[in-house]
Parts: C-alpha cells; structure tokens; sequence
C-alpha cells in the first residue's frame, strides 16, 4: 500500500479529503509573496496580505516532496484552490515549474477558481486560469473547474477526485 500525500488549500477540500480518504497525509501551505508550510491551524486561521505570487507555492510544494515524500513511495495529489490572482509576470514562472517540477511527482493535480464563474459556467477568465488552461489540455493528470458559490465547492471536489479516489480506497 502506497499511502496519499495531499498539498492543498481551503477548509472544504480539507473536509473533503478527510472525509474522502481513509489514510491520507495533507500538507497545508500558505502564500502571497512568499509560501511556507504550516500547521492546520494556521492554515485556517491566519490571516495575511500581500501580492500574490503563485510559483512561491510550487517551489516549496517541490521542495516538500524532494525532502519528504519521494514519489516512489507516496501517492502524491496536488490541489489549489484559488481566486486567481497572480501577479502577471509571474504566470511563465508558475507554468513551468507546474509543468515541470509539480506534474512529474503527481498522480493527479486539481485546481479550482473561486468567485470567478457565472451561474451558467462562464465568465472573465482571470490570469492564472488562461496560464494554467493550455497546461490541462494537454496534461490528462491536471484539470480545471471554476465555481461561483461556495454551495458548488464540495460538489466539484467529489468530481475531481472521483476516479482518483476509487483508486485510493481500493
């Protein structure tokens, strides 16, 4: 049995994956300009502010693996949840350590936007997501959803990790 490494953000994919997955480590990391590992209760209750630069959060998302759950050994999901802000520049950064550094060690990577999604699916796609979107269309292990409410979040990560998660169980 391998066991599942989760790295992710937000309280209801927490809840999700808990819920979800029997044995499962879920590593928590926090960004804005700069990204660190933190405890759960850290992750849920502080606050910060500050530019939002993304690739923070993949770099030590790779230096988390590299150091302490080598793939050969872990199966190891990646998930962000996000409103897509990034700081422009720093969307060619992000893609190439996502496709790169974070895809190679994973078995599946979701990402989910946040407050940018119409009722009927649409809406203005922000930076991050038209940066992540020719990523997903050609990677079969990422994919992409956006939501407007929070009533969609929990539905969507059941979706997400539906194939994965019958694996996981078995």
């Amino acid at each position: 049995y391998i066991p599942e490494l989760f790295l992710c953000g937000g309280t209801l994919l927490y809840l999700f994956l808990k819920r979800r997955y029997g044995k499962v480590e879920v590593v928590f990391i926090r960004h804005t300009h700069e990204a660190k590992e933190v405890d759960e209760e850290t992750f849920f209750h502080s606050r910060e502010s500050g530019g939002t630069v993304v690739s923070t959060a993949l770099e030590e998302m790779a230096r988390i693996i590299q150091d302490r759950f080598p793939a050969s050994q872990w199966n190891i999901y990646g998930a962000q949840a996000s409103d897509g802000d990034n700081l422009p520049m720093d969307n060619v950064n992000t893609v190439n350590l996502l496709r790169q550094a974070i895809l190679p060690l994973c078995q599946y990577y979701a990402y989910l936007e946040v407050g940018h999604a119409r009722d009927d699916g649409g809406g203005e796609a922000t930076s991050l997501w038209r940066a992540y979107e020719p990523v997903a269309g050609m990677e079969p292990r990422m994919a992409m959803r956006k939501v407007s409410h929070r009533r969609d979040i929990y539905p969507v990560f059941r979706e997400l990790f539906a194939k994965e998660g019958a694996k996981a169980e078995a």
